[in-house]
């Protein structure tokens, strides 16, 4: 990282304490808006909009925002900070979940008739077998605040690495050590895991884009407070 991209990450930090305080206040004590904390994050946030498995607006999403325990943030902002000296940039596609939204997703897992999105999302598995198969939960880790759905992007171009498979497709491809993907695709999951993991995060082995803070602050608590 160049000595100005440095101090423009340090402004970054000490302008959010100073001046960010109106926006934190609406959060519950201990969380925080991960573009507060970690300095040129990119979202794209699929539930709060109709580019995901339900095909619409998820329950409990309303803006594009991304939450996160403050440690989960503060681990994250690491991550970040050394992406940024290699020239790479996170992306951030969920955080924090409501359980609302979770419940939303169970519902529209009972839906039988409803398969819009079966040819994008989930093309080779049974809908009923979502559960089963572990891609749907009645609760998500997510809901604890201290797990993130991201990937990596080029800093400059916003081009994401090609890591061989979707977010949220659920298949085998989306594994960790999926066979059928290229050594370049299996090297940038790799290059995501071992970034991750150097800076406090677990992998959930059934997708490559899925971590979970290890110390996390409320690993019995499921939150339920609207994304906004």
């Amino acid at each position: 990282m160049s000595v100005l991209k440095k101090i423009f990450f340090l402004l970054f930090l000490f302008l959010n304490v100073t001046n960010s305080f109106a926006q934190k206040a609406e959060l519950p004590k201990g969380f925080v808006y991960i573009n507060e904390v970690v300095p040129g994050v990119e979202y794209e946030i699929r539930y709060a909009g109709s580019n995901n498995f339900l095909g619409r607006p998820v329950s409990g999403y309303k803006s594009e925002q991304a939450i996160l325990s403050k440690p989960a943030a503060e681990a994250l902002a690491k991550v970040q900070e050394e992406l940024l000296e290699e020239g790479y940039c996170l992306k951030i596609f969920d955080a924090y979940r409501p359980q609302t939204a979770v419940n939303d997703f169970v519902k529209w897992a009972r839906i039988k008739e409803d398969t819009l999105t079966k040819s994008q999302f989930y093309p080779e598995i049974d809908k009923k077998d979502l559960f089963s198969l572990g891609y749907i939960a009645s609760r998500s880790g997510h809901s604890r605040g201290s797990t993130v759905d991201l990937t990596i992007v080029h800093e400059e171009s916003g081009k994401a690495l090609d890591m061989g498979g979707t977010y949220d497709f659920f298949g085998p491809v989306s594994h960790h050590g999926a066979e059928g993907i290229s050594e370049k695709q299996a090297e940038n999951r790799l290059f995501l895991k071992k970034i991750m993991r150097k800076h406090g995060f677990r992998h959930y082995p059934k997708e490559w884009w899925h971590y979970t803070l290890n110390w996390e602050p409320y690993p019995e608590s499921y939150f339920d407070f609207p994304v906004k």
